[in-house]
């Protein structure tokens, strides 16, 4: 999970930018996306939710450097790096009776 605290304001332009030049990236390198979510109530405003899932931390750690070479993604986060206040990432582990519904 990576969650993303944007500058005030900024979550349409992100969004926005993000569909247009970073989501098929993602999707063709990543894989499954499970949510992508913006927050619009509480403490958290501002603020911009995604998941992933990967068969390992192997698969993440070899996808995630796939998605860091590229040069469409390398020039997609230099837009995007401007209006990120901070960004926190948490490996999560389904609960043993949960079987997401993965298509890949």
């Amino acid at each position: 999970m990576r969650e993303y605290t944007l500058q005030a304001g900024k979550v349409p332009e992100y969004l926005q930018l993000y569909e247009r030049e970073g989501l098929e990236i993602q999707r063709e390198i990543l894989g499954q996306m499970v949510g992508y979510y913006s927050t619009e109530v509480g403490s958290a405003i501002n603020e911009v939710v995604h998941l992933w899932a990967y068969d390992s931390f192997e698969d993440r750690r070899q996808r995630r450097a796939r998605l860091a070479a590229h040069p469409g993604w390398q020039a997609y986060v230099t837009k995007i790096r401007p209006m990120l206040v901070e960004q926190r990432n948490r490996i999560l582990t389904p609960a043993p009776f949960f079987e997401p519904e993965l298509r890949r």
